[in-house]
């Protein structure tokens, strides 16, 4: 008999160390971008790993047009992790489009990748530089993203309404590839990671062409922004692109809501470090994936994830 209970009381310490030291079963919607933007496929695959190696999560990633609507997304609770291009910036700190409204519910997870920003015009269109917008069709990136809002700022910069000195377009990535190709554009303004789908398209039917961002607009620009660092694109990394690409680039977060366990965050951003492969597969611009890219990021860490790096 006492044999008995020993065993029984051992089986119910063993249950209860086990029930204290699991991980909650939780639902994680990722909200990304558009088809054709590298946030989508990487958010496919993050959501992948997380369902697969981590017990009791069950993830999926959301098409949305972008940073913008991300932000908006977890605002409303209706995402708990994004992927947020340099407009996170402003939304944590209350500044710009969110002036007075500081979001700080938005936490950091991981560090991501400079994000450049692309300038590509019509094969043939004869346009050379930004002024040479003034009345054409430009696809200024989709309703609600990050890039809308970036290609707002550059056109500012060059002295450009970017309501009516050009005829814009809200396409995505994608749209604006198939817009090239049927000729409904002249130029597009795009941010994205380097070998990007959306503009390899463009450049596979030989629809495009790249121009630099001039020196003096790129002053203005990372003068009145903090989280733009210059950026080259090196010659050849797109079919026809035959010189370097003289740019800026900001560098993106995947972020998680403040109010996520500590512990689901340590272990979500634990397996990520252990299965970087598999991301770096999916997108190159990963490898920027590590602790020393900290320093890049702008807005406070989740308490889980900065618990990792403090012991990574």
């Amino acid at each position: 008999m006492r044999k008995f209970m020993l065993l029984l009381l051992y089986t119910l310490l063993l249950a209860s160390t086990t029930t204290n030291t699991a991980l909650a079963e939780m639902d994680i919607t990722i909200a990304t971008g558009t088809v054709g933007g590298s946030y989508y496929p990487l958010g496919t695959a993050i959501a992948k790993i997380w369902g697969e190696n981590i017990d009791g999560i069950r993830a999926k990633a959301i098409k949305t047009a972008g940073t913008a609507q991300n932000i908006q997304l977890m605002k409303e609770n209706k995402a708990d992790v994004a992927f947020l291009d340099g407009l996170y910036y402003y939304a944590y700190n209350g500044k710009g489009i969110y002036e007075g409204n500081p979001h700080e519910f938005i936490k950091a997870l991981v560090p991501l990748y400079p994000e450049p920003i692309y300038l590509l015009t019509a094969k043939g269109s004869g346009i050379r530089n930004l002024t040479d917008l003034r009345k054409q069709r430009v696809s200024v990136g989709d309703i609600g993203s990050g890039t809308e809002i970036t290609a707002r700022e550059l056109l500012e910069a060059a002295g450009l309404d970017p309501v009516n000195d050009i005829i814009p377009f809200n396409l995505g990535v994608s749209e604006t590839a198939k817009a090239f190709a049927e000729h409904r554009i002249d130029a597009a303004i795009v941010a994205g990671s380097t070998g990007m789908a959306g503009i390899k398209e463009a450049t596979a039917i030989d629809a495009v062409e790249f121009l630099s961002i001039p020196e003096n607009i790129r002053k203005i620009v990372m003068e009145e922004t903090p989280y733009w660092v210059p950026c080259v694109i090196p010659a050849g990394t797109y079919r026809g692109q035959n010189k370097d690409i003289e740019t800026y680039a900001s560098w993106n977060v995947l972020a998680v809501h403040v109010n996520f366990p500590e512990d689901t965050v340590f272990e979500m951003v634990k397996i990520l470090y252990e299965k970087k492969e598999m991301l770096v597969n999916v997108r190159r611009a990963m490898e920027s994936m590590t602790p020393e890219n900290l320093k890049h990021i702008l807005i406070p860490f989740h308490p889980g994830a900065e618990r990792f790096y403090n012991e990574f």
